[in-house]
């Protein structure tokens, strides 16, 4: 992946997040492919917005990022996305994601197939799969990359928007799980996993599912990366917190962008913990981040 730019892809939510400090654009996929075309992907997100202002900010935000719009569909029916977000004493957030918007009806385009089978890399979660549609859309999707895709199930679990058949499917058509430690347990209640202790749990996941990478965040605690063979203990980092928002969205990001350019995981994780430090740090999910984090 060094002599060219890999395409990388969010699929599922895009949104406005309504943050005590503002509007801020948002959806875990916007996010994603917003850092990864920082770090040199050619980067598309794959969503819908309604036919009103909001909708038009967010296409008019989405080229202001210097990403393609071209997949976001344009729903005259719905309207478009919105998240009120509350953040607690530590700038932790909590989601009141409404429902019945645009991006819980994204359609199976020709165009969006088209942009799969050229897929380098696509991320996608639990939320976006919430509505018949667009988890119909999300697998469809999924089905048309190549074989040798990076799939990344960032599991996102919010509020009541997932089940164990959700969370089953999207584990089986990834290669790649990322997830955090609030969340490994209730993925293991669900699916029935029996073991003792955070990596016990993964290596069950990995032989279940036949994945290639399993990334578990810990936010000021660190990461945690297992892959076939090799392990990475990242022990965190600490800041000023603005808000956490994105973070981990940063995070996946910096993850597919070192595997796809063949980093080990050392790196990669001293990579990603850095940079979704430096997201804390900042206001909303989409920083302008500084050159150590875009230039390799």
């Amino acid at each position: 992946m060094e002599d060219q730019r890999p395409v990388v892809i969010g699929l599922g939510e895009v949104l406005w997040d309504m943050l005590p400090s503002g509007k801020q654009f948002g959806g875990a996929p916007a996010n994603f492919a917003y850092h990864a075309k920082a770090q040199g992907a050619e980067a598309f997100v794959v969503s819908a917005v309604g036919d009103d202002d909001l909708g038009r900010e967010i296409l008019e935000r989405i080229e202001r990022l210097e990403l393609d719009p071209q997949y976001v569909a344009v729903d005259a029916e719905h309207p478009t996305g919105t998240v009120s977000v509350e953040l607690d004493a530590d700038g932790k957030p909590d989601y009141i994601i409404h429902q019945g918007v645009a991006w819980d009806f994204i359609p199976a385009t020709n165009g969006a197939m088209e942009l799969a089978a050229k897929a380098d890399a696509v991320c996608y979660g639990s939320l976006a799969q919430r509505s018949e549609v667009s988890r119909a859309t999300v697998r469809e999707f999924l089905d048309a990359t190549p074989d040798e895709c990076l799939r990344i199930f960032d599991i996102n679990l919010r509020q009541a928007f997932y089940d164990a058949e959700t969370i089953t499917a999207g584990l089986e058509a990834a290669n790649v799980l990322k997830l955090n430690d609030e969340e490994l347990p209730v993925v293991a209640k669900l699916l029935g996993i029996d073991a003792e202790g955070e990596e016990a749990v993964i290596d069950a996941l990995m032989e279940r599912f036949s994945l290639r990478l399993v990334a578990l965040t810990k936010g000021e605690g660190g990461s945690l990366l297992v892959g076939a063979g090799a392990r990475s203990k990242h022990p965190g980092l600490s800041t000023d917190v603005a808000d956490t928002v994105g973070a981990g969205d940063c995070f996946t990001s910096v993850l597919a962008m070192g595997v796809l350019r063949d980093m080990d995981l050392e790196t990669i994780n001293n990579r990603a913990n850095r940079a979704a430090c430096y997201v804390c740090s900042q206001h909303g999910a989409t920083p302008a981040m500084p050159d150590e984090f875009t230039q390799l």
